[in-house]
């Protein structure tokens, strides 16, 4: 199967639908022609307008699988998943990053960005919960 998304005016993907791989195109079966402009011109006439880009579900092309909100940058050819929290950045493989690196230890912990203090925290599953923050010169959890 085709996947295609269909972007807004400011290139936010809108939806994503499925598109048969044996529609014929110009340029052969749907299938048969990753990225090609006749699979998106196909989606514009049967949709009756829009602007569509195709999508790969398995990511081998455009970066990654688009969603509803992702944005796809034309200047890169490829899809940018939403900005999870203000502070963070694209890189230079254009994922977000935190202005704080992620912790090295995951182990039983259940971690999440707290963007108002700028830090990473965490809780466990014992009995009462215990709350961390995370140390980023000595990389360690600290009681919090």
């Amino acid at each position: 199967m085709a996947h295609f998304a269909e972007l807004d005016g400011s290139n936010i993907v809108t939806r994503v639908t499925v598109v048969s791989n044996d529609v014929t195109t110009a340029a052969g079966p749907l299938g048969e022609n990753d990225m090609h402009v006749d699979g998106e011109t196909w989606c514009v006439n049967f949709f009756k307008g829009g602007t569509w880009k195709q999508t790969s579900y398995n990511h081998n092309f455009r970066k990654q699988y688009a969603g509803k909100g992702y944005t796809f940058d034309s200047a890169k050819n490829k899809f940018i998943t939403p900005q999870p929290f203000a502070s963070w950045a694209l890189d230079g493989n254009d994922d977000w990053q935190a202005p704080v690196t992620y912790p090295t230890d995951t182990t039983d912990k259940r971690i999440s960005w707290d963007e108002d203090n700028q830090k990473w925290t965490a809780t466990d599953d014992s009995d009462p919960v215990n709350n961390f923050n995370w140390d980023a010169s000595g990389l360690t959890w600290v009681s919090a």
